[in-house]
Parts: structure tokens; sequence; C-alpha cells
């Protein structure tokens, strides 16, 4: 599947399936490497999802959320 074709929650199950693989200690180290690597890509493109919804709840009236601050 390529990074495009995930939706967040698909990439967030794949990112757990790499993560438990990897923490396994079982994968060869060149299948570590390629996990790793897919992994990274997949955590960007979640950011990038997370970012765009984010951006989108501003647009449409959330333009009071400020970005990186709790609610007190």
């Amino acid at each position: 599947m390529s990074d495009k074709d995930y939706t967040y929650e698909k990439a967030m199950e794949r990112l757990s399936e790499i993560v438990a693989k990897l923490e396994s200690g079982e994968a060869a180290l060149e299948e570590s490497m390629e996990l790793f690597e897919e992994g990274a890509r997949l955590s960007a493109l979640c950011y990038k999802k997370l970012e765009a919804a984010e951006q989108r709840i501003i647009e449409f009236g959330g333009a009071d959320v400020k970005k990186g601050e709790d609610d007190e």
C-alpha cells in the first residue's frame, strides 16, 4: 500500500505493528532497518494528517484554538 493510500487510523495501526515487531527483537538487521524506515514515513504521514485536521478545525470556526497550549 502506498503511503498516500493510508488513512490516519490505518497508518497508526501499521505503525503499532511495526513497533511491536521491532520491540520483539525477532527481525533481522536488514528487516529492522526497512521497518524503521517505513515507520518513520508513516509517523510523518500521521503528523501531516493531524496538522491538516487542525487547520480545518481552525478554518471552520475553531480559530480560538491555540497551537501548543493546554486548556487551563
